[in-house]
């Protein structure tokens, strides 16, 4: 082995990986069905150097051991492999020190040259953050307490008298359409509280996955969380953190996302003696999102 060869790259004499590793059976696996690796890049939607790294046994090239085995599970599913033998693998070659990892760089992700500068994204977030709370305020008192006056302002006694009274409206949670659209290439990984995988891959700039209504405690998992705008039924909210490390476990339902965002000085409402408790008084958990501090 040369001084600047890597310590556990074995190669053969022609330079490619020895068979029998992970690398080698992917590469063998792709060759077989006459794909090149552009079009596994597209199946997977991994970037394409990340995979030429799988097949090069080049795991130090990869951003961490966990990115690692997704995106060798990612490779096995494309080439029709077994996805669990493979991520055994990845994993035995790891633990066995074959291909030490170096210190996870979340900017090997996405570019971030090409996204907006950390100030932009400050005041827009702080902008964004100012005006939904002011909407949240707003449609506690003023909408629901002009809803409830109205009628009586509006009708004449004898309709009064005539007509059951109207019982006031009880806010309901969020149950909006929450889309997630990729500004510059991120990964991510969206799955439920059952932990059973939604979507899990690279998108690319302009690509978009919908949450599908109805899942139970969707969550996702992200490596640049501000190169990603989450929207609920059209409306975009401010990004889920600033990109100098990734998150994971972050509640992405339209509920979640309401909490979230809505902060601290939003206005509690109590429930009547008549009505039924709401999520947060019953005790319904929701997803808590986990990143460093700043985040």
């Amino acid at each position: 082995m040369s001084e600047g060869e890597h310590p556990a790259q074995a190669t053969s004499p022609s330079g490619a990986p020895q068979s029998g590793t992970v690398g080698a059976r992917l590469r063998a696996a792709r060759e077989a069905q006459g794909l090149s690796v552009a079009e596994v890049a597209a199946r997977t939607r991994v970037t394409q150097r990340f995979l030429e790294a799988l097949e090069d046994d080049r795991l130090d090239l990869l951003p961490s051991p966990t990115y690692a085995s997704g995106f060798a599970r990612a490779y096995a599913r494309a080439v029709g492999l077994d996805q669990a033998e493979i991520g055994r693998g990845i994993r035995g070659e790891l633990a066995r020190g074959a291909m030490p990892m170096r210190q996870h760089h979340i900017e090997e992700i996405a570019d971030p040259s090409r996204g907006p500068s950390r100030g932009t994204v400050i005041v827009a977030a702080g902008v964004a953050l100012a005006v939904l709370i002011l909407g949240v305020l707003w449609l506690s008192t003023g909408m629901f307490r002009g809803t409830q006056e109205s009628p009586e302002a509006t009708a004449s006694p004898t309709t009064v008298a005539r007509s059951a009274p109207v019982p006031p409206p009880s806010p309901t949670p969020a149950t909006g359409k929450v889309v997630l659209t990729a500004k510059n290439e991120v990964w991510m990984r969206v799955y439920d509280g059952a932990n059973k995988t939604l979507f899990t891959g690279t998108l690319q700039p302009g690509q978009t996955f919908e949450v599908p209504v109805g899942t139970d405690r969707p969550m996702l998992n992200i490596g640049r969380p501000d190169q990603l705008q989450v929207t609920v039924d059209g409306r975009a909210l401010p990004p889920l953190g600033d990109g100098k490390r990734a998150m994971k476990d972050v509640g992405v339902s339209a509920e979640a996302l309401a909490v979230r965002f809505a902060g601290p000085s939003a206005p509690a409402v109590t429930p009547s003696a008549s009505s039924s408790p709401t999520p947060a008084a019953s005790g319904a958990a929701v997803p808590p999102a986990f990143q460093s501090s700043g985040g």
